[in-house]
């Protein structure tokens, strides 16, 4: 595992919605998500954009710890990590709950 997806995992969601907020890195990650193996190549297949940019992307989903990848021969194979996924659905799920708590204060006191 690299330094850098270690840090970005303690710098909180940012590097996480970061990695999430362009379209090639989701589909990359859509391509990825039914958890078989994929090289640069398979990835690059069927799209315009060159297999210098989905390393480039892959990397920015690795760092953010969305995939992980690993050599087999003269190849990396990329896979899909979902555990960022669920801990940022958990974080959203608690800024949910606070703005929910913040209306409903906001209601109650309109109300009074």
């Amino acid at each position: 595992m690299s330094s850098h997806s270690v840090a970005a995992r303690d710098a909180g969601p940012a590097p996480l919605f970061a990695a999430l907020g362009d379209s090639t890195r989701l589909h990359l990650l859509s391509r990825l998500s039914d958890g078989e193996t994929r090289s640069i190549a398979q990835l690059a297949a069927d799209t315009e954009v060159t297999r210098q940019a989905i390393t480039k992307h892959l990397r920015v989903l690795e760092n953010a710890g969305l995939v992980s990848s690993r050599r087999v021969g003269r190849e990396s194979q990329y896979v899909f990590r979902p555990e960022p996924i669920f801990k940022a659905k958990a974080y959203l799920d608690g800024v949910s709950q606070q703005w929910d708590d913040a209306l409903s204060r906001l209601k109650s006191f309109v109300e009074r």
